[in-house]
């Protein structure tokens, strides 16, 4: 039976606080949201003190450890991929901004892009989140999301250019 995650609950584990996003993910309305907004300063946290190869390389490990953090959560919740969980948010958009010019209306685009496609689930993201009910397939929904973001805007880049365009 699925539990309603409380604030107890967030913080009786680290994988709980972690996968709800240190807490950002218990809020009632739009967590992925939230979560994906919480990418931002960690992202640039990371960025203004190590090497691009350093925050890649954590951007990897946050995923791979996101498996673990969004397994646990999910198993003891008893729902595999709670709306609270946003991890794979952080994770995914973290990934995004990696790639993306340090320009707020790029990034406010590929805020909004990561979103629709994270919420929407166009082919194959919902059949994968359906099919793969653990924590992999908890992550693996958002970096496709990710991926079609940046997918949107390589083309956009393609056909205009990065800089300059807005």
């Amino acid at each position: 039976m699925a539990r309603r995650p409380t604030f107890a609950f967030v913080f009786s584990h680290p994988a709980h606080f972690l996968a709800f996003g240190f807490g950002v993910g218990i809020a009632p309305f739009a967590p992925g949201t939230l979560g994906t907004l919480l990418g931002f300063p960690l992202y640039y946290g990371l960025a203004a003190l190590l090497p691009d190869q350093a925050v890649l390389a954590l951007i990897g490990l946050a995923f791979v450890a996101g498996i673990w953090f969004c397994e646990v959560t999910g198993r003891n919740l008893g729902v595999h991929d709670h709306g609270g969980m946003v991890w794979d948010e952080i994770a995914a958009f973290m990934l995004v901004l990696y790639f993306v010019p340090a320009q707020p209306l790029w990034q406010a685009f590929a805020f909004l892009l990561f979103r629709l496609f994270d919420i929407l689930k166009p082919p194959p993201i919902r059949g994968l989140d359906r099919r793969i009910q653990n924590g992999f397939g908890v992550m693996l929904d958002d970096l496709v999301a990710a991926f079609y973001a940046l997918l949107c805007l390589a083309a956009w880049q393609r056909m205009h250019g990065w800089v300059g365009s807005f």
